[in-house]
């Protein structure tokens, strides 16, 4: 995987995970009770999209990651992130929460491609 589709898998998998917490949110989910998540993951796509440097590719990785690290514990204490993965009876909240977990695997992935790559000095 070259440097520019791992930034750009990553960037659509941060974007995905913010649109599947918005999916939840709207839905009724009572676990993302403000916007912080999607918004943090929004600001986060941009830097790995617009801004130059291997700083940005960390910023790729660690914010998917910690969210990522987030949900699983959230799941270990209380069961109700795997509860909504498996609601059929809530198909928004469940394609949201699909849509959350499956754009943080993806951002995690090409996060950690995009650190086996050259550092990129321009955007």
């Amino acid at each position: 995987m070259t440097s520019v589709s791992a930034r750009r898998l990553n960037v659509a998998g941060l974007v995905l995970a913010a649109a599947g917490m918005l999916l939840q949110i709207v839905s009724g989910s009572v676990l993302y009770p403000s916007l912080a998540g999607p918004i943090v993951l929004l600001v986060s796509a941009a830097v790995v999209a617009f801004v130059p440097g291997r700083w940005a590719c960390w910023v790729g990785l660690l914010v998917p990651l910690v969210l990522g690290l987030g949900a699983i514990v959230a799941t270990l204490m209380t069961g109700e992130f795997l509860a909504q993965l498996t609601n059929f009876s809530e198909p928004k909240i469940l394609l949201g929460s699909l849509m959350h977990v499956i754009g943080l695997i993806g951002a995690v992935a090409s996060g950690l491609a995009m650190l086996t790559q050259p550092a990129r000095m321009t955007p």
